[in-house]
């Protein structure tokens, strides 16, 4: 008898990420002392950096889960992830600490899929928690330089369902669509607002079901209106390959009036690691083609993809089958039928690292029916 929690009786869990410095704990500290009404878990994989504030704290004791004076509850992950999480569950269980939802600080350097991937791969973890969503706080004065030199930074952004810009108020309004453009670019799906973190800006943080097949697959439209004008996908850095680093023409973002220096980002449209592109088609997947293409793609460019998703049309089935993936783990489910004003069609993102755009739209072209 299968006795799976519904995902209503799950906990959700939310990966907040982002660059060194970018304001996480500042914002981790505004949820913790305004989002009144529900109790967080705060689990710190911050290693050493500045943890939670002191005065937050009722009394600082050895133990490894501390009340706050909200009713909240914050550790730091003095170990494992998934033991932290599932003494967690059982103290929760056990009426010892309550709590409503989970927040996962990460620390500034850290890639957020393993983090991501124990919520999969972990059955005990699977039973008591649900992946909400990644979001990724973003520097806005320092964003552009932080994207240049750090690929970690860039596999952050690509790994969001939310982009934060922080510290808009620093920059003006060119440097800061400049910015916006190219996090469009390394990922289009991730809804990007800036940090004013108000309560509004906390709901739409806190319930976004990223990892919730069902929820419809957002993709920026201008990054859709980009794709579709053939393009041939220059921009998004996938048939370049890095070696366009002094080319003539480096002024796509911005003016002479930037005053962003020498490189800053007007090779942005190229030298981006991560990058995400987009496969449609109006025509039916074979199952069985398709299924073996995917499980040879993510055994070759598993470490490569970060976040994969899309919604399918496979023939003989008469509704969307919903797809999505994180590294070398993905699944599909069906969804809603295609309604009838809606021609069936395919629309699938990937995000990730290099990946040949060719390889995987010339494969996924011979799947088709």
């Amino acid at each position: 008898m299968n006795t799976a929690p519904s995902a209503d009786a799950l906990i959700p869990v939310t990966v907040l990420t982002g660059f060194l410095g970018a304001g996480k704990t500042t914002l981790l500290r505004r949820i913790l002392t305004e989002f009144h009404g529900q109790r967080i878990a705060v689990i710190e994989n911050e290693f050493g950096e500045e943890n939670i504030d002191n005065d937050l704290i009722i009394q600082d004791s050895e133990e490894q889960v501390v009340e706050l004076s909200n009713g909240c509850v914050c550790c730091t992950v003095r170990g494992d992830l998934i033991r932290t999480l599932n003494d967690l569950a059982d103290r929760r269980a056990g009426g010892k600490v309550r709590f409503d939802r989970v927040i996962i600080e990460t620390t500034g350097m850290a890639n957020p899929g393993p983090v991501c991937q124990t919520f999969f791969m972990d059955d005990d973890v699977a039973a008591a928690y649900r992946l909400d969503a990644v979001v990724t706080v973003v520097d806005a004065k320092h964003g552009m330089a932080t994207l240049d030199r750090q690929e970690e930074a860039q596999r952050q952004v690509g790994f969001a369902d939310r982009i934060l810009i922080s510290k808009k108020d620093l920059v003006n309004e060119t440097d800061y669509q400049a910015l916006r453009a190219r996090l469009v670019r390394i990922n289009p799906r991730a809804a990007i607002m800036p940090a004013h973190f108000g309560e509004t800006d906390l709901k739409a943080l806190l319930d976004v079901s990223g990892f919730d097949l069902d929820a419809i697959l957002d993709i920026d439209p201008a990054f859709l209106a980009e794709d579709a004008a053939g393009h041939d996908h220059g921009p998004h850095g996938h048939d370049h390959h890095d070696h366009d680093h002094d080319d003539e023409d480096g002024h796509h973002d911005c003016g002479p009036a930037c005053g962003h220096g020498h490189h800053d980002h007007h090779h942005a449209h190229h030298d981006d690691e991560i990058g995400a592109f987009v496969f449609r088609s109006n025509r039916a997947f074979d199952p069985e083609r398709l299924e073996d293409f995917l499980s040879g793609i993510v055994q070759v460019y598993g470490p490569d993809l970060l976040r994969y998703k899309g919604i399918l049309y496979i023939k003989g089935i008469n509704r969307r089958m919903l797809f999505q993936g994180v590294h070398m783990m993905f699944g599909a489910e069906p969804g809603r039928p295609w309604p009838a004003s809606e021609k069936p069609n395919t629309r699938m993102v990937f995000i990730g690292r290099k990946l040949p755009q060719d390889i995987f739209t010339q494969g996924l072209e011979q799947c088709l029916a």
